[in-house]
């Protein structure tokens, strides 16, 4: 059974391994670390302040997904407006012996029921690039609809990456959930 629990810094090494090559890398962390491979200390830098703390406090969330076996996936939630309204998802990352199985929608919804039913989120939002397909139509499985707005676009080793952007409403949610 997975479950969803507040990311650790003793996690790093084990979720930076499942990046065995600099295209999976960016798939998952787009363009926000310059260089490839990152350390345990670059990942937890990203996440966690000088005093041990969230680097952003109340607004950011990184989660690790684990099982009877151990580390399983990752994400982050954050919201991306001041009412807190509107969470996204992003660096969702499954390990890559368990990829293909499940655990990316069941990570997903785990994270869902997080955002409607804890964080009263008003809609989830979520993207992965074009060439990511897996991920898209892992997202789409999980509950998630194409969303409107402007197109945005990433320069990766010389290539347009399109970001394919969903989100899910809070009612949505509940009419999934409850079966209707």
């Amino acid at each position: 059974m997975l479950r969803l629990r507040p990311y650790k810094t003793s996690d790093a090494g084990t979720i930076i391994a499942w990046c065995k090559d600099e295209e999976v890398f960016r798939k998952w962390t787009s363009d926000r670390y310059e260089s490839f491979p990152i350390t345990e200390e670059d990942m937890n830098r990203k996440y966690i302040d000088n005093n041990g703390d969230c680097a952003e406090p109340d607004n950011f969330y990184p989660m690790t997904a684990f099982d009877e076996d151990g580390i399983a996936g990752h994400l982050i939630m954050r919201f991306t407006d001041e009412k807190r309204t509107v969470l996204r998802l992003g660096f969702v990352i499954v390990d890559d012996a368990k990829r293909g199985l499940g655990y990316g929608k069941e990570m997903v919804a785990l994270s869902l029921k997080y955002a409607f039913e804890i964080f009263k989120a008003q809609k989830v939002t979520i993207g992965a690039f074009d060439n990511n397909l897996p991920a898209y139509y892992c997202y789409k499985r999980a509950g998630f609809k194409d969303a409107e707005g402007e197109e945005e676009v990433y320069e990766i080793f010389g290539e347009k990456w399109k970001v394919l952007e969903l989100e899910l409403s809070k009612e949505d949610y509940f009419r999934m959930t409850e079966g209707v």
